[in-house]
């Protein structure tokens, strides 16, 4: 079996990639997570693996962003459930439905790729990617043509000009104008 990569843990607060020889971010961290890297997070001065606080800081970090998936009643009844004689019974439970729900997550990707050809959840990610590049297009277009700036070469280009704006007594005085012809 392959030796988990090791991530040291500075003083300083600052992750460090002995792999890769570099800093990283929480963000990283994520990264190894969801591609299933296996590593452990040592803290420099003590030596102690802080793997899971760290873990924790990402589980944090992420509930914090957009739609979280822990309410607040489920955290509150995570919290009491510390210290109570049930305590290791409840984190086998949770960890055990979770592995169960995502085992039982991918058996219906893998049913529908089967019977379709695709795999749903590439497939919504595409069109999602496919929106958002769209949508920048469009964004940064829009940034161009009202005078905004834009981080395309081609929005350095020479803003458009401005049409002369046409007041409502000009406008009268145009339309008054044409009547006395």
């Amino acid at each position: 079996m392959n030796k988990p990569r090791i991530i040291k843990k500075y003083p300083n607060r600052r992750l460090y990639d002995t792999e890769e020889s570099r800093y990283i971010t929480l963000a990283d961290i994520r990264s190894l997570v969801m591609h299933k890297v296996d590593f452990m997070v040592i803290d420099k001065k003590s030596q102690e693996d802080i793997t899971r606080n760290i873990l924790l800081q990402v589980i944090s970090e992420q509930e914090q962003l957009g739609d979280p998936i822990m309410s607040r009643e489920f955290l509150a009844h995570v919290i009491r459930s510390y210290g109570d004689t049930m305590q290791s019974m409840v984190g086998s439970y949770l960890e055990q439905s979770l592995k169960l729900f995502m085992d039982q997550q991918q058996q219906v990707r893998d049913r529908i790729k089967s019977v379709v050809g695709i795999d749903p959840v590439g497939m919504v990610t595409g069109v999602a990617q496919k929106n958002y590049q769209r949508w920048k297009t469009v964004q940064e277009d829009l940034l161009r043509t009202f005078g905004g700036t834009s981080s395309h070469p081609e929005a350095q280009a020479e803003p458009p000009k401005a049409t002369p704006k046409t007041t409502p007594q000009a406008r009268k005085k145009a339309k008054g104008s044409h009547k006395a012809k």
